[in-house]
């Protein structure tokens, strides 16, 4: 009993290894791990474009802080007060200390966002060479599978087995169709052929006289009476079976 389990249980495992190991479920996940990394890739530009707008807007604040305490240290000083030109002179100071760190770092985040597109660019050349050469292997493995089906089948094929059959279903058939063209001969040898035609005339006839008729009445002939003939007919011959 538990050889027979560990049989099934092999068995599973293998033929789970073997569908894991599946060349064309193997590309087709490459190609969506590839497309699923597209998403997280622009996410993280996007940050690095965040970034770099912040650091732009603290920059053009800088500037236009420093230009203004300029102006002020200036209109101080023509005003003859040294002392709120000295106050405004410090504040410019710190701003122009603030103005070179940002501008450092904004040089860095430029960096780092013309960094992040060329990476995006070369990934997404990448990938669609990648999922270009998947695509092709895949048609090229799908093409083998049935191939492989085909010679199988074509190996299974037994061409003397099925002649062999083929000629005795022929003669069969032929037997049967010459036993029963003979029996439709026969049938047709049977039937009264000379009663046949007789009753063909006799319809002829009966047609013929029907149009008469319609044309009587519809006034193309003048009436002519048809039936009195045959009733003294059909009278003088009763007469005559009476008599």
């Amino acid at each position: 009993m538990w050889r027979r389990l560990s049989r099934v249980f092999r068995s599973f495992v293998g033929m789970f290894i073997s569908m894991g190991e599946n060349p064309e479920i193997i590309l087709e996940q490459n190609i969506r791990d590839m497309n699923d990394q597209v998403p997280r890739m622009n996410e993280s530009i996007a940050m690095v474009k965040a970034n770099q707008t912040l650091l732009q807007k603290e920059e053009a604040r800088y500037k236009s802080d420093a230009a203004e305490l300029t102006a002020k240290v200036k209109a101080s000083i023509q005003a003859g007060r040294d002392d709120l030109a000295g106050s405004f002179a410090m504040q410019l100071e710190q701003v122009k200390g603030a103005l070179a760190r940002t501008e450092g770092q904004l040089i860095t985040a430029n960096a780092a966002f013309d960094k992040a597109l060329a990476v995006k660019k070369a990934f997404m050349l990448e990938k669609e060479r990648k999922t270009r050469e998947a695509l092709d292997a895949i048609r090229d493995y799908r093409r083998a599978q049935w191939q492989k089906k085909v010679a199988d089948s074509m190996e299974q094929f037994e061409v003397a087995g099925i002649s062999a059959t083929h000629d005795e279903m022929v003669r069969k058939i032929e037997e049967m169709t010459a036993v029963n063209e003979a029996r439709m001969d026969m049938a047709l040898g049977n039937v009264d052929q000379q009663k046949i035609q007789i009753e063909e005339e006799a319809e002829k006839l009966r047609a013929n006289e029907l149009v008469k008729q319609f044309k009587a009445e519809m006034g193309v002939l003048p009436p002519q009476p048809s039936a009195a003939p045959s009733q003294k007919t059909i009278g003088g011959t009763e007469a005559q079976k009476t008599s």
